[in-house]
């Protein structure tokens, strides 16, 4: 028979499925030696299960629940009503009632108490669930308690609670109730607190907010509470509210609401004294469950109750670090444009490739590590050196600009300059290593034809990844796996080297065009028809490419419909049965053999490629049926090259009519000559690296075919689930705990839920900067990358996939990387939530002169589909207009 009632010294958290999360937590807290917590027991889960059993209809009832729509509040309230009515006149069954009764008498009938509901999903380390089921505070007398506890139990359907577990992913009927009966404190003042600030995510601050009376004012918004910031120790803020009402206990039971007036409105809450002490709670209870905790606190008599402690739910996973040293943490995902959760093979190749923090070529880099199933660097080193920390905000702002302003406010801070390492000075040893590689810059910049340079590093490329592919194909099992993992960790030393030479002039060019323009002309109008279509770029042929596949398409309706319905599995085969379809396939298998290895979040060793789910180009292609004219996007290439041409000699002729003119044009001759010889080659050294993940792909896909073929796998993609170490071991074992896939998988999908920030520090303190833009009111400001002002609909793309762009519209994306190439010549502007001067998405418009603004916090939420926008390309801002 199941125990209905369960006194809180016999309750640990393993006691969780029958006493629910807030239950489990409350014995726990019970537990802590110099913790106190009020007297009380858990009507068990078992009590709820017995309860809801008596009733035939409730089945049919929780049933319905799955068909209600949780974007409609009048249906969503019409389901959770019909169900609380109905729970709420059955009657308590006998052995139930008499088992809450005897423990209300145990703990003492003359004792007020108060009533929560403690769900099985509740109050765990990912989902709080906080606030979604009823509280009654103050009830007193055997009537009374066993009501509350029956409101109790049908509170689990109110509408936010049905809701909040739809949304979350929890089944209705997976999810019990077990009841917290507890002995009511009196206190002058409660609140809550958090052992680690829940707005800047810093770990070392204990933040506590208070309030006169009971809790409930502060739970229920309806008081501005006193802030206290404690860390190590010490109070290092507090912020004193003006509290206008308190709750309070009742004398007859239940509470009142009362008006705080004259100076206690502005009183202190807390002595600075309490404030510590109870942040010194916070820490003994966050030690003990070993992790950050929301905890509600009440001060009666002197004292400091706990009365409820759950895991915060809200903050960002810290990355690995170690020792005492506060470090940096960069994302790399902002700057690939691909800031979306990472499976652990994905992020155990990237750690891979990275040069840098190993013990042998081989290992893991100890300064890319994940966080949030997303990949951060860590700064740290390089802040050592003066040098670097002041020209480091400046370089990366060409990438990121608010991660460059992040870096820089982060130096600015007092305590990084307190705690920051010794000025360091570069070695000599770097300084003659850099200056082969800074010679070969300064002679492309001044002197040397660099015609050949995009030629030579294709034929570099072509032939260093035949070799690799060559080598892994020849090896298997653990000796594969070993040259995986040396053939990573040599990419970028094999074409670094060989791209840098060029990509710098590259750059800087670009940027002395635009600086010797404003010096001697006083503006810089050219410079966007400059950088129109340049010879050699691998991202923008791709484009060129799709476009002369959609061509092909077009004369064929018959495979344009069957690409709308297309399965990845039977796609060229199926495009065979198709009239027309013969015509087609060689275009589209030309397209494949040279672009098949990209796809959209590429550095993602994990992701489909083109070459494996085709269907993913479809919308691409179609809109280019619907948005263009045959031939249009090579003519349109063209009229971009001729812009250049006509804005290079535009440029160079007012020049000559400037005093020293003819020196004056010479210098900008050869600027742009450089500039348009070298800039093509911006994507080479990520298009080398993309055909090697492609090889280190299937040669890893192989592996997981004989493991499948052994039972060590179910299936070949559970590979993705391991790391490199990982899968050598498990090829030269043939054994695997596949518990540990199971865990990996729920991870990644809770941290796919996730917003990563740009920067963190390893004491969780997310540095925010928001780009300098002069935006008028009600403008969203992000970062100027293509001149320009545009004005038209938007059309809001959250994943390649479902793009579907008509021409003239303005395509508004998370972020683009190379595999949202095809949609630019379509579009009229872009608008992405990160990025920078550099990045992708704004090299590519510029090639196609559309304006772009990049770095547009919750650009995807806050503009919609179809809203007429303006893109101010040239100030950085977007605004949305009236229709």
């Amino acid at each position: 028979m199941p125990r209905y009632v369960l006194f809180f010294a016999e309750i640990n958290r393993a006691d969780l499925p029958d006493v629910g999360g807030k239950g489990a937590n409350l014995a726990e807290l019970w537990h802590i030696p110099g913790i106190a917590v009020p007297e009380g027991f858990c009507v068990t889960t078992g009590a709820y299960a017995a309860f809801v059993a008596a009733s035939p209809e409730f089945a049919a009832l929780l049933k319905a629940l799955e068909t209600v729509d949780i974007t409609s509040p009048g249906e969503l309230r019409q389901a959770g009503q019909r169900l609380r009515d109905h729970l709420e006149s059955l009657a308590i069954p006998a052995p139930v009632e008499q088992a809450i009764v005897q423990a209300w008498e145990t703990t003492g009938c003359d004792y007020h108490y108060a009533i929560r509901s403690s769900a099985t999903a509740e109050d765990l380390p990912t989902a709080s669930f906080a606030g979604q089921q009823d509280t009654y505070l103050n009830i007193a007398g055997e009537r009374s308690i066993l009501d509350s506890v029956r409101k109790c139990w049908a509170s689990l359907f109110t509408d936010r609670a049905i809701a909040y577990r739809r949304q979350n992913g929890f089944a209705h009927d997976k999810v019990l109730l077990s009841v917290v009966v507890q002995r009511m404190v009196y206190p002058e003042a409660a609140g809550i607190m958090f052992t680690a600030d829940p707005v800047s995510g810093n770990r070392t601050v204990v933040s506590i907010d208070a309030g006169f009376g009971l809790g409930e004012a502060l739970v229920s918004g309806i008081v501005t509470a006193d802030l206290y910031k404690v860390k190590a120790g010490k109070l290092v803020a507090k912020k004193i509210g003006r509290k206008q009402v308190a709750i309070n206990a009742a004398p007859a039971g239940g509470t009142v609401r009362e008006t705080i007036t004259g100076d206690r409105q502005t009183a202190q809450v807390l002595s600075d004294g309490d404030a510590v002490s109870l942040a010194g709670i916070g820490r003994t209870i966050e030690q003990h469950f070993g992790s950050p905790q929301d905890i509600e606190w009440c001060l009666a008599d002197g004292q400091l109750h706990i009365v409820q402690s759950r895991p915060i739910t809200t903050l960002y996973p810290l990355p690995a670090a170690t020792g005492n040293t506060l470090r940096l943490f960069l994302s790399l995902g902002h700057p690939q444009m691909m800031t979306d959760a990472m499976k652990p093979l994905g992020l155990s190749v990237l750690r891979t490739i990275v040069p840098f923090g190993k013990a042998s070529p081989g290992d893991e880099s100890d300064l890319l590590q994940a966080a949030g199933s997303r990949p951060y660097l860590d700064a740290t080193p390089l802040l050592a050196y003066p040098e670097l920390r002041a020209r480091l905000p400046g370089l990366l702002r060409n990438i990121d600009e608010t991660i460059g302003r992040a870096v820089e406010e982060y130096t600015a801070q007092e305590e990084f300059r307190a705690g920051a390492p010794g000025d360091k000075k570069l070695p000599l040893s770097l300084a003659k290593a850099l200056f082969p590689t800074a010679f070969a810059i300064l002679g492309n910049l001044l002197y040397r034809d660099n015609g050949q340079a995009i030629e030579d590093l294709d034929r570099f490329i072509a032939a260093k990844t035949s070799e690799n592919r060559g080598k892994l194909q020849n090896v298997s099992g653990p000796a594969r796996i070993a040259l995986i993992r040396e053939t990573l960790a040599a990419l970028m030393p094999t074409i670094l080297p060989r791209a840098a030479p060029f990509l710098a002039p590259a750059l800087i060019t670009y940027k002395l065009i635009e600086r010797l323009s404003v010096k001697w002309l006083g503006d810089a109008a050219e410079l966007g028809d400059i950088g129109k279509s340049p010879p050699g770029n691998v991202t923008s042929e791709m484009g060129l490419a799709l476009g002369d596949v959609a061509d092909a398409v077009r004369e064929h309706p018959a495979v344009s419909e069957y690409l709308r319905q297309a399965d990845d599995a039977t796609f060229l085969d199926g495009l065979r049965a198709v009239p027309g379809g013969e015509q087609v396939l060689p275009a589209l298998v030309a397209f494949f053999a040279r672009y098949g290895m990209r796809g959209p979040g590429e550095i993602d060793l994990t992701r489909p490629r083109w070459r494996e789910a085709p269907t993913q180009l479809v919308p691409a292609i179609l809109s280019h049926l619907r948005g263009r004219e045959p031939g249009r996007h090579r003519c349109d290439f063209l009229a971009g090259q001729q812009a250049a041409a006509a804005a290079a000699a535009r440029l160079v002729d007012r020049l000559r009519h400037t005093p020293a003119g003819f020196f004056k044009a010479r210098r900008m001759q050869r600027l742009i000559r450089v500039h348009r010889a070298l800039i093509g080659l911006r994507e080479h050294p990520k298009y080398f690296l993309v055909q090697n993940l492609d090889i280190v792909k299937q040669a890893l896909m192989q592996e997981a075919a004989a493991l499948v073929a052994d039972g060590v796998l179910a299936e070949p993609q559970e590979i993705f689930w391991l790391t490199l170490p990982e899968i050598a071991r498990t090829v030269e074992t043939r054994r695997l705990d596949r518990a540990i896939l199971a865990e990996r998988r729920e991870k990644y999908l809770a941290d796919a839920k996730l917003v990563p920030p740009r920067a963190m520090t390893s004491e969780g303190e997310i540095i925010a900067a928001r780009p300098h833009a002069q935006a008028p009111p009600g403008a969203l400001a992000g970062t100027a990358v293509s001149a320009g002002t545009v004005a038209g609909r938007a059309r809001v793309v959250l994943s390649l996939e479902e793009a579907l762009l008509d021409k003239g519209d303005i395509l508004v994306a998370p972020y683009t990387d190379p595999g949202w190439t095809p949609l630019f010549p379509l579009a009229a502007g872009l608008v992405t939530e990160v990025g920078g001067l550099m990045t992708h998405g704004a090299v590519v418009a510029r090639e196609y002169g559309i304006p772009a603004v990049v770095g547009v916090e919750g650009a995807t939420r806050l503009i919609r589909d179809g809203q007429l926008i303006r893109v101010d390309g040239s100030q950085g801002f977007v605004e949305i207009l009236p229709p």
